[in-house]
């Protein structure tokens, strides 16, 4: 039968649980037939319309009861909208007589209470052995009522619906959410392996540098000529290049020593001791130069000059001889360490031989070799027989010499000339891609190309903006060998990597990275959901340039 629409106002429509029962009581004795659905109804979309609509036309008044907040079981961040909302939604439709928040696990109890005459499910249940659809059937066809199906000829998912909002808002953010839904990727297989790097021991080889942060206050032209003046308010330096990469580590509880070109004198004295204050075992290499310093002005957060106070550091025969064997002697030490990390910085340390010498004797007394390079004039291509290389596609194209090929072929080019395992590409605001060697599938070795030798997996960056981008890469290049070696595979060893580097992005200079830090990051990355936000929120509320491309009503929740 068709009913008229219902004239009482939205929100008279919506009904507490005395109410409802009350007037359920009034319409019974006056012989009117109650229709009752059940369900979330997040996005009320056609195919809710044809099913509500449906539903009325089956009696004379059409109850609506919603699943509360609480027991929505749809996964992180459902339901979208909140109860309330999604009560006054329903009672805006002239079809919807009543409406009412279950806050009941399932319906069965509330179905007892209400006893409709009539309850419509979707066109899926028809077919449907769920035992809480069943339990809800009996309910209303023990009390004399029965169970109707709507036609499903329009048939929509809110669950679907929304996950197209979130990666038409934010591809990356879909990707994130896609890659946190792979087993390998949960956070308790993450933490474990965060905890597994414990008292790992560590060789870290290369150059240290002193990063020195310049805090000016606004910038004026000068007088005496179109020239950028500067006036210093503060000073803030930190231990940068191979030191910082043995500071993350140390945080994360491993044992690592670092060998070192360092001077002799008051300052290089100085590193040693914050260093070993650390946990960090120093084993230097005298020479002339003082330490590498690199001078950054900033006005604000902006980076507006860099100033580098460089020597080239040299090193003669003998120190040569006496570094690669201090290298191969420390790893051998305790029946070899766990992994030994190679950090180019272009600055004279290494040329094609010494890097040659050291992975050649490096390999066989460390369980994992990774690397890293800094500057057109490392040696990227000289790092022999690595598990693990971390260039920026910038350092990888410019070692290959491949500018307008696809990347994957560049990587694959890589890893053969250097007979390497690995690679996670960093591609700057666009987060990384993880370039692994496929098994081996048999036949001859001419037949297959790089197309079927390698897998890649792009892990978008998970920051929406960096406040300062030096150092990501020594975070992710400690943090991905660290849990590589503690029995992690390529995946989640680069996105572990890739937590660290949108950890120390998001500070001002080089800081150690910790395993608090980067469990509060996965948890972050694998907790964000698109999530409604009242309107007096968003006006009060400081959001990121990229998010302001969310539609009005919704951020991307973080919390």
């Amino acid at each position: 039968m068709s009913a008229p629409a219902s004239s009482t106002p939205p929100a008279g429509k919506v009904l507490s649980r005395d109410r409802l029962l009350s007037l359920r009581l009034e319409a019974g004795s006056s012989g009117r037939t109650l229709v009752q659905c059940h369900g979330c109804f997040d996005i009320v979309h056609p195919g809710h319309i044809r099913h509500l609509r449906h539903a009325r036309s089956l009696g004379d008044i059409l109850l609506v009861t919603i699943t509360g907040d609480q027991e929505v079981g749809k996964g992180i961040g459902r339901p979208l909208i909140p109860e309330e909302l999604r009560a006054e939604n329903l009672a805006a439709l002239d079809c919807v007589d009543w409406v009412h928040i279950d806050r009941g696990p399932t319906a069965v109890d509330l179905l007892n209470a209400v006893k409709p005459d009539v309850f419509v499910k979707g066109k899926e249940y028809e077919t449907n052995n769920d035992p809480r659809f069943n339990a809800e059937r009996h309910a209303v066809e023990s009390h004399g009522g029965r169970v109707v199906f709507s036609s499903g000829d329009v048939v929509f998912s809110s669950t679907a619906l929304i996950a197209a909002i979130e990666s038409s808002v934010d591809p990356f953010h879909a990707r994130l959410a896609e890659l946190s839904g792979k087993p390998e990727l949960e956070s308790p297989g993450l933490f474990a392996l965060l905890a597994a790097g414990r008292g790992r021991r560590v060789l870290v080889v290369g150059e240290t540098i002193i990063d020195e942060y310049v805090l000016c206050d606004r910038p004026d032209v000068a007088g005496e000529g179109p020239i950028l003046s500067l006036r210093p308010l503060d000073r803030r330096r930190y231990d940068a290049g191979a030191a910082i990469v043995a500071r993350h580590l140390a945080a994360l509880g491993a044992r690592p020593v670092l060998i070192t070109p360092l001077p002799d004198n008051d300052d290089a004295a100085a590193l040693v001791r914050r260093l070993e204050a650390d946990g960090i075992e120093v084993r230097s290499l005298t020479v002339s130069a003082r330490i590498p310093t690199k001078q950054r002005f900033l006005v604000g957060a902006q980076k507006v000059v860099k100033i580098d106070l460089v020597e080239p550091i040299e090193m003669d025969a003998a120190g040569q001889d006496q570094l690669v064997d201090l290298a191969a002697s420390t790893a051998a030490e305790h029946g070899g360490y766990d992994a030994a990390i190679l950090t180019d910085f272009a600055l004279g340390m290494f040329t094609p031989t010494i890097m040659a010498r050291l992975c050649k004797r490096l390999r066989p007394v460390v369980r994992a070799l990774t690397g890293d390079v800094s500057g057109r004039r490392a040696h990227l291509r000289d790092m022999r027989q690595m598990d693990l290389i971390c260039p920026s596609e910038h350092e990888l194209r410019d070692a290959v010499g491949y500018h307008d090929q696809g990347l994957t072929a560049v990587v694959w080019r890589l890893l053969e000339e250097t007979h390497s395992k690995a690679a996670l590409v960093t591609l700057g605001p666009e987060g990384l891609i993880a370039f692994d060697r496929l098994p081996e599938s048999g036949g001859r070795q001419g037949d297959r190309t790089w197309r079927t030798r390698l897998a890649g997996e792009h892990i978008p960056a998970m920051v929406p903006y960096a406040v300062d981008p030096l150092g990501c890469g020594d975070a992710l290049l400690a943090v991905a060998t660290l849990a590589l070696v503690s029995g992690g595979s390529i995946m989640p060893s680069a996105f572990l990597g890739a937590a660290a580097a949108a950890v120390q992005a998001q500070r001002l200079g080089n800081l150690p990275v910790s395993a608090p830090d980067l469990r509060r990051m996965v948890t972050r990355v694998q907790s964000a959901h698109l999530t409604y936000s009242a309107a007096d929120v968003l006006e009060s509320a400081t959001i990121p340039p990229p998010l302001r491309r969310l539609p009005p009503g919704s951020i991307l929740n973080a919390s």
